[in-house]
This record gives C-alpha cells, sequence and structure tokens, in this order.
C-alpha cells in the first residue's frame, strides 16, 4: 500500500478495556493480612507467607470478596454460574512474588451483562463480555519517574493479595471519551454497591486495548465483523489510573496508530506503557496471548458454588434508579437530579436534608452552593458529613428569614468551610442578622436623597441605576438586608 492510498483510509478506533477493581474488604483475599495502610507505613511490611508466595503457603478464599464480586455481578446484570473455579496464571514480572497469579480463566463468577451511560448527551451501552476474582500484585516505585528511563525499580509487596475483580468489556467503544464516560459510570455503580473505595491507592486500573481498522467494516449498527477484529493488530496500553488518564492515553494512541497507518507502517501488536509524566504511550514487549500464560488449574482452591447463595445476596438501589426517584419524588429536574446522584454519599446528604425541608431549596443549598464550594476548595462530600447538623442549621437560617441568602452563601458557608465554625457563631461575629423593616426604609430614603444623580438616570431609564441604589443600601445595612425587599422599597419611593 502506498502512503497515498493509506492517507485516503478512513479509520475507526475499536477499544475495549480491562479494569482492574480492588474490592472493599477488611483483609486480602487468600490470607489475614489487612488491605488497609496502617498511616506511613513501611514497604514490605503488610504481608504473610501466604501473600508473600513462600513455600509451602496454601491459600483459603476470603468469603467477603465473593460477595462482593456477586454484587457487581448482580448490578452489571451478569450470569452467576452454578460453580466456578481459580486457575493459576503463569508469567514473570517482579511485583508478583509467586511467578504466577491466582485468578479465573474459563469460568469466571460473572459471566456477560452491560453497562449504560451518557456521553456528549447521548445514551450508549456497552456489553460486559466477563468479570472475574484475582488477588492484586505488589506494587513498582520507578526510580526516577518513568519506566524506561529508570536506574532501578523498588518492589513493595504491601497491595500484594488484595481483592481485585477484573472487568472486561466488550470491543464496543469508538473514543477515548466513550471510555472516560464508561469508567466514570461504572465507578458510581461500585461506589453505590459499597464494594469500592476510590481513596484507595490503585483502588481502580485499567489496561485499554486499542486498534484502528478501516471505517467501512462497521455496519449502521456499530457492530464490526469477528474475522475483522481478529485481523486487526492491536496494542494494549497498561498503567492508566483515573479516568482522566484513561482519555489522553487512548486520545494519544489513537493519533499514534492513524498517523503509523497513514503513513504506509503497519502497527506492531505490543504492550505499551502509559507515562502520565509525558502523556505518551513507551512500547514494553511484544503483545503476549493467551497460550503464553500456560493456565492450569489452582489445586489449593477447590470449585466455588455461588448460585444458591447468590440470591441471599441483595444490593442496594443504583444511581439510575435513585436519579429516577429522586425526580418523581422530589419533583427535580434532570440535571439536579444528576448532581444529587452523582455519588451515594451527595444523594444520602441529601435525602437528610430534604427530610427537614422543602425538596427545592435543600437541592439548590447541596447541589449549587454547597457542592460549588467543595469542588473550589478540591473537597469532597465525605469531608463534611459529620457536620450535617451545622449545615441544616444554616438552611434552617436561610428558611425562616433569619439571614439574607447572600450572606449565608458568601459568608457563613465559605467560613463554615475556610474555619471551621457553625453558623450561628459566624452570623453573631459577622453581625449578619436581618436588618429589621423600619431600618431597610431609613436605609433607602438615605441612598435616595444621597445619590441625586442616580435617581435622575432611572428615570432616563438607566438600566444599571436601580442595581447602583440596591448596593449603596446594601452596603449601607451591612449586607443584612434582603436584596429582593430593598428593589421592591426601591421602586415604589422612585415610582410614587
Amino acid at each position: 500500500m502506498t502512503a497515498q492510498t493509506a492517507e485516503q483510509r478512513d479509520l475507526t478506533a475499536v477499544i475495549g478495556l480491562e479494569v482492574h477493581v480492588q474490592l472493599e474488604t477488611e483483609t486480602k483475599i487468600f490470607c489475614g493480612c489487612s488491605t488497609r495502610p496502617d498511616g506511613d507505613e513501611a514497604p514490605n511490611t503488610r504481608t504473610c507467607p501466604v501473600c508473600l508466595g513462600l513455600p509451602g503457603a496454601l491459600p483459603v478464599l476470603n468469603e467477603g470478596a465473593v460477595e462482593a464480586a456477586v454484587k457487581v455481578g448482580k448490578a452489571l446484570g451478569s450470569e452467576i454460574p452454578e460453580e466456578t473455579r481459580f486457575h493459576r496464571k503463569n508469567y514473570y514480572y517482579p511485583d508478583l512474588p509467586k511467578n504466577f497469579q491466582i485468578t479465573q480463566y474459563d469460568a469466571p463468577v460473572c459471566d456477560g451483562g452491560e453497562i449504560e451511560f451518557s456521553v456528549d448527551g447521548e445514551r450508549r451501552t456497552v456489553g460486559i463480555e466477563r468479570a472475574h476474582l484475582e488477588e492484586d500484585p505488589g506494587s513498582l516505585a520507578h526510580a526516577g519517574g518513568s519506566i524506561d528511563t529508570a536506574e532501578y525499580t523498588l518492589i513493595d509487596y504491601n497491595r500484594a493479595g488484595t481483592p481485585l475483580m477484573e472487568i472486561v468489556t466488550e470491543p464496543d467503544f469508538r473514543g477515548a471519551a466513550e471510555a472516560r464516560a464508561f469508567l466514570a459510570k461504572l465507578t458510581e455503580v461500585l461506589e453505590y454497591l459499597g464494594v469500592f473505595d476510590t481513596t484507595r491507592d490503585g483502588s481502580l486500573r485499567v489496561d485499554a486495548n486499542l486498534s484502528m481498522i478501516d471505517a467501512t467494516e462497521v455496519d449502521k449498527d456499530g457492530d464490526i465483523d469477528t474475522a475483522t477484529l481478529e485481523s486487526a493488530n492491536r496494542t494494549e496500553v497498561k498503567n492508566i489510573s483515573s479516568h482522566k488518564g484513561a482519555e489522553k492515553a487512548l486520545a494519544y494512541e489513537e493519533t499514534r496508530q492513524k498517523n503509523a497507518i497513514q503513513r504506509g507502517r503497519e502497527i506492531e501488536q505490543e504492550t505499551r506503557h502509559w507515562d502520565e509524566s509525558r502523556g505518551i504511550t513507551v512500547s514494553m514487549r511484544s503483545k503476549e496471548e493467551e497460550k503464553d500464560y500456560r493456565y492450569f488449574r489452582e489445586a489449593d482452591l477447590p470449585p466455588l458454588r455461588v448460585s444458591g447463595w447468590t440470591e441471599e445476596i441483595d444490593i442496594p438501589e443504583l444511581p439510575d434508579a435513585r436519579r429516577e426517584r429522586f425526580r418523581e419524588a422530589y419533583g427535580l429536574d434532570p440535571e439536579s437530579a444528576s448532581k444529587l446522584t452523582s455519588t451515594k454519599q451527595v444523594a444520602d446528604f441529601y435525602e437528610r436534608i430534604a427530610d427537614r425541608f422543602d425538596p427545592d431549596l435543600a437541592a439548590t443549598w447541596v447541589a449549587d452552593n454547597l457542592l460549588g464550594e467543595l469542588h473550589y476548595r478540591d473537597m469532597a462530600i465525605t469531608d463534611i458529613s459529620a457536620r450535617l447538623d451545622e449545615f441544616a442549621r444554616l438552611v434552617e437560617l436561610v428558611d425562616t428569614d433569619e439571614i439574607a441568602v447572600k450572606n449565608a452563601e458568601e459568608v457563613v458557608l465559605r467560613r463554615m468551610l475556610d474555619d471551621d465554625l457553625d453558623p450561628d457563631a459566624i452570623v453573631e461575629a459577622e453581625n449578619l442578622g436581618k436588618t429589621d423593616d423600619d431600618a431597610v426604609a431609613t436605609a433607602v430614603g438615605e441612598a435616595l436623597e444621597a445619590n441625586p444623580e442616580a435617581v435622575k438616570d432611572y428615570h432616563a431609564g438607566e438600566d444599571g441605576a436601580l442595581n447602583y441604589l440596591v448596593g449603596q443600601v446594601m452596603a449601607e445595612t451591612g449586607g443584612s438586608a434582603d436584596p429582593g425587599t430593598v428593589n421592591e422599597l426601591l421602586r415604589k419611593r422612585l415610582e410614587s
């Protein structure tokens, strides 16, 4: 193929994801070591003979990890088989002390399923091929920060043996933005299930497979023939640890492959490393095939039968269902309902406020005011969840007309977050109690008398004159007057 012919090709990206999720359990998947770092722990201290792979050590399966996996499968709409088994996946890598990983091969705990999500205002559905349990390897620290330039690499086995669930998608993505939106929705579902903690280091890691094919190979329904997929050389990109990182890595890799094809070069089937600091992928090794891992049954773990147990495991209300309930029960618009169900913690916080006040008022204060101020400070709702009663008191001060909304938003809420004070203390310290009607009327009269030019401008039709006068009254009352009341009084006086 000539370079000129290659340039004329209309190419489409085909992307599949392997999402590795650390499950929220107290202990590791095959031993009693804790999964929770103990403060500023030293490397290689949260370990035992089992997770270090020492000779003679035998694994014992963590029941909590299996229960979490079943919850994930039910949320994805997967089939939970009658029997599932563990295998050994054999490969050498420094972070794998046994030289094999205990995982699942031809009998995963979750088979099939799908996730529906939105991207750029459109609904998309991505198929789940499988989801299976396995153990996490250790973690590597490359001196110098980059795998291809490091002088040496350090290994920490504290993470080794943490329960992992690998969720493998069908190759249904056609762009990097779709992958990011999918990961956001998957994370949301996992958080609602209570099986996932985003604050853990390495809690979600992504391997992404990407290949480029001719756009003509995609039918009108977006499907691609199996033979076309199998014949396309693909790269696997590793070391992706965030939604944003997945989008950047895939966008880079799509551009790299497209440029190579347009220059008439073949895409090498290989594994590449996402170097986040440089924003590029670098070649690691040739891509392994399934046969290279020499899977065989894990003889130290018996077959796992969970089908009868599955029906006893309940899952909580999931994000889409809760979003719809918020719209129906509280009369919220789609945007507010989406904000208020963005995480389970936010949804729980809102419902506790909505139980005390008008749902619309509660939605305004949680979705717009509180979340906005938290985002500005790089904080999460979990950082202030213990102060729910203080926040409810702030809403009460507004609801009972004891302080002006502007002061509540711009002074009280901000000082609550910045200075860790309760609202009543701030109102007293700042003298923010509502000015009585007589004092407001006096301030209006004084503003009109002191600003005759603004009065003339108002009668001449100048739009900004009234706002200027409102500002003068608010300044005179120290911001404690209600702007709506001030506006109304000024108009009456000016029109009389």
